[in-house]
């Protein structure tokens, strides 16, 4: 069987003639009568004429073709989603038949391979955040903090919440939208330079704030005081929420052993491409007294009547599919295949290979911001920086951006969208990006300022 084969089978004018009969009409066309004529399309559709399947495919290639990615250029956006080396082994084991097509494991006992795999996934991030406890992932980051939120909500009974804006924006909009259903207030807390303004902070933190929450990097790639800020929010006795790229905590101190009630974050640096933005792979991580409010699935490690290692799900009483009025959550689903594939991808590099991955992207990061400061450029960022930071421009990075990608470079973040720093660029270098990379990077926009 060859690739084009059997790839669409269009009914032919007899299967429609028979279905018809069937049906008991003698047209299509006798499908729409209830349809009022004045409301229905007169005449064709204004789209071209059908072509052969061969044409059609010559023709999505070149449209394709122009597409430019990160095999093509390289790449300097990172703002939330990361261009990482991926083994591969990765696309190996997730494109097995019997991962790929898994759903939800109800039947354990026809699912012990899906269900270790996301006990594995659940060991691997409590131990990079330093918590007791787990889910099997959500949708995203954003879809995690949101739902963090709420149980620090639940948990505390408290109507207020107290955001740094250091946290990324699009999980700040996704916090506000839900908060609304929840009727959560939600404060944002001014920064102070690159990171959160404790001072702001500790006047904004009252009796009534449920969670303070702040992103580990932070979304200019500096690494927050987690100590400081979670003796603010306990002082109120508030939750601590912290949105942390798993990557980074192969390097940073876990949140967890600097107080955090509550961590999410994504594990897209592993082992998940870019794909343009998405899919990801949200995780919820808590300590065992929160457990039981946790949203969306927990596998757990049990043995059967053999006495045999065995993986279940667990604690289900607190689901929508058993209790939909009482859930915990919504959130009645996960991403199971990307985190398998994620999974997959921190076990291959094993604990050492996590280690020393981050430290790689600290160490290109660092490189990469003081080539800018040999150079003239201000970079922003006067706390330590993980992978990414800010550099001030004598021009609007739109510009600057543009100037790159005609360079054939794809450039960095253009901080006029959300903090209003049009001349401010966020850039990222993780640990695929050169010496060579970098220089040109800054030779470009070199030039291009001078033109």
């Amino acid at each position: 069987m060859t690739e084009e084969r059997f790839r669409y089978l269009p009914d032919t004018a007899e299967d429609e003639k028979e279905m018809l009969a069937v049906i008991g009409v003698d047209s299509i066309e006798d499908l729409f009568t209830d349809i009022p004529k004045a409301i229905r399309l007169q005449g064709d559709l204004d789209i071209p004429e059908a072509i052969s399947e061969s044409e059609l495919l010559t023709y999505m290639r070149q449209m394709a073709s122009k597409n430019v990615s990160s095999n093509d250029m390289p790449i300097f956006l990172g703002a939330g989603t990361y261009d990482h080396y991926i083994p591969s082994v990765v696309d190996a084991v997730i494109s097995r038949s019997e991962f790929y097509t898994a759903y939800t494991p109800y039947q354990a006992e026809a699912s012990q391979g899906e269900l270790q795999a996301i006990f594995e996934f659940q060991s691997m991030i409590s131990e990079l955040t330093g918590m007791e406890a787990t889910n099997s992932s959500l949708y995203d980051a954003f879809s995690s903090l949101s739902e963090g939120v709420a149980l620090a909500a639940a948990v505390t009974k408290r109507s207020e919440v107290v955001v740094s804006q250091g946290v990324h924006p699009n999980g700040r909009a996704v916090v506000k939208t839900a908060a609304k259903g929840r009727n959560l207030d939600v404060f944002e807390v001014l920064l102070e330079n690159d990171v959160t303004n404790l001072n702001v902070l500790r006047c904004m933190v009252t009796q009534d704030t449920a969670a303070v929450i702040v992103q580990y990097p932070n979304f200019f790639g500096s690494i927050e005081d987690l100590a400081a800020i979670k003796a603010i929010a306990a002082e109120k006795g508030a939750q601590l929420i912290v949105m942390a790229n798993p990557l980074a905590l192969g390097l940073l101190e876990a949140p967890g052993n600097l107080g955090a009630d509550i961590v999410v974050g994504d594990t897209q640096p592993f082992g998940l491409p870019m794909s343009f933005g998405g899919p990801h792979c949200g995780y919820f991580s808590v300590t065992q007294k929160n457990i039981r409010k946790v949203p969306g699935r927990i596998v757990g490690e049990s043995v059967d009547l053999e006495g045999k290692r065995a993986f279940v799900l667990t604690l289900q009483s607190r689901e929508q599919h058993i209790r939909r009025e009482k859930a915990t959550s919504y959130m009645s689903s996960n991403q199971a295949l990307n985190a398998l594939a994620s999974a997959v991808c921190m076990a291959a590099l094993g604990k050492q290979g996590v280690q020393e991955m981050a430290q790689l992207n600290f160490d290109k990061g660092a490189y990469f911001a003081q080539a800018f400061r040999e150079k003239g450029f201000t970079v922003m960022n006067t706390s330590p920086f993980f992978n990414e930071f800010v550099v001030a421009l004598p021009v609007t990075a739109e510009k600057a951006n543009r100037a790159l990608l005609e360079a054939g470079i794809i450039g960095g973040y253009d901080l006029a969208l959300d903090y209003a720093m049009p001349n401010h660029l966020l850039v990222c270098a993780t640990e695929k990006r050169t010496k060579a990379e970098m220089d040109k990077f800054i030779e470009v926009l070199e030039d291009s300022i001078h033109e």
